[in-house]
């Protein structure tokens, strides 16, 4: 009976630690050619959607690296959202055309999205790509997207990444590292074994079809993330555009607790609602992006999934030394080593310029770190979009 409730206990962790696995040794590999270039989608009619609120500091910067890879079948449209500073007029400055919304009671991107969907539905372009106010986006990505976007009818989403800065504090680079695993090695795995991309907000890429019909409009804090679950589940697979790609700035320490503590609530959140029920559709129609997707939610962000395997590994020792067989402990053994294995072997594949290798000792301490994160998780989670500070910034803003 010991023996079967090791079994039981472990069953759950090893599938999570499996899927992990499967997705980041997968993705290590470098390509060797991307999908994503310019085909039938090279010249389609495509808008560029640039949600803004309050970014008055720091979206000239950003205008000024974006307008010179705008072509004439290419448009940009910046949506100044409940702004109470020079954003619009700084866009405007820019050459960028400008919408303001002005609605306190209704915050939130999905709002300014379905803000400029009401503006472009008179005269709808064949695509749109939603750009954050505060990211770069490197060229040849637009003709990247617009191609699978534009020209095969699916969604896209770009490599979304924050900027190597091997100067940034040690919990900084390792949170870096993390979200470069989550968001390339993780995505480029998914995308092997058949799964979808996941939607990451910020160089994502709609056909004007699946964009005028999508349930947007809400103060959902991980709308991308949402959205991408629904179009699976209506036979749209988000495809991932690995030769598209964006990137912002890493934030402070302080903010980038902020940022992960939003990300990650929103995270778990949907996975609570969505991923048992998506293995059961993936599994009950035969479908592998369903059933992808959802095992993809069962996995926890990494600064969590560590520390359950070790609890659960920690429980199966005891009931060993009650009497239990040693099988279960030392598979759960194996497959944590393994799971430590596959983040060492992509930080160094494809991480080295997100974390140096003595940041990488700090990671027991970035565990700690995280820890309010989860406390605040099982009290509250978060529900209200915080906008992160930008550098130079006093104090932070809510984003709407």
């Amino acid at each position: 009976m010991l023996t079967l409730a090791a079994w039981l206990i472990s069953l759950p962790f090893l599938l999570v630690l499996g899927t992990f696995l499967a997705e980041t040794l997968t993705g290590i590999r470098r390509p060797t050619r991307s999908r994503g270039a310019p085909g039938a989608g090279k010249n389609a009619r495509v808008c560029i959607i640039m949600p803004a609120h309050n970014e008055a500091a720091g979206i000239g910067h950003s205008l000024a690296a974006l307008m010179p890879q705008l072509s004439p079948h290419v448009t940009l449209l910046v949506v100044a959202d409940n702004c109470s500073d020079e954003t619009a007029a700084v866009a405007r400055e820019a050459g960028a055309d400008v919408v303001e919304r002005n609605d306190p009671d209704r915050r939130g991107k999905g709002y300014a999205l379905d803000f400029a969907r009401a503006h472009l539905a008179s005269a709808p372009p064949e695509a749109v790509i939603i750009l954050d106010a505060d990211c770069a986006m490197e060229p040849g990505s637009i003709d990247a997207l617009a191609a699978v976007a534009a020209g095969e009818h699916k969604p896209a989403q770009a490599c979304n990444l924050i900027k190597a800065d091997l100067e940034a504090g040690p919990m900084v680079q390792i949170s870096n590292l993390a979200f470069l695993i989550k968001n390339l090695v993780r995505q480029r795995g998914m995308a092997r074994l058949g799964g979808p991309a996941l939607l990451t907000g910020t160089g994502m890429a709609l056909p004007w079809a699946q964009f005028a019909s999508a349930d947007i409009a809400s103060d959902n804090i991980v709308e991308d993330l949402a959205l991408g679950v629904t179009l699976t589940r209506h036979g749209h697979t988000p495809v991932f555009v690995e030769a598209a790609s964006v990137s912002s700035a890493a934030a402070s320490e302080g903010d980038t607790l902020v940022q992960r503590t939003r990300w990650e609530h929103g995270f778990v959140q949907t996975a609570v609602r969505q991923a048992f029920p998506l293995v059961a559709q993936g599994l009950t129609g035969l479908s592998r992006p369903l059933l992808l997707l959802g095992l993809h939610l069962l996995v926890p962000p990494l600064a969590l999934l560590f520390p359950l395997a070790v609890g659960c590994a920690v429980l199966l020792a005891l009931l060993w030394l009650a009497g239990a067989s040693a099988m279960p402990l030392l598979v759960m053994a194996g497959m944590i080593g393994l799971a430590v294995f596959a983040v060492a072997l992509a930080w160094h594949v494809n991480g080295r310029a997100m974390a140096s290798a003595a940041t990488l000792a700090r990671i027991p301490g970035y565990v700690l770190w995280k820890i309010p994160v989860y406390l605040k998780l099982v009290k509250r989670g978060e529900t209200e979009w915080v906008r992160t500070r930008r550098p130079g910034e006093d104090s932070p803003g809510r984003k709407g």
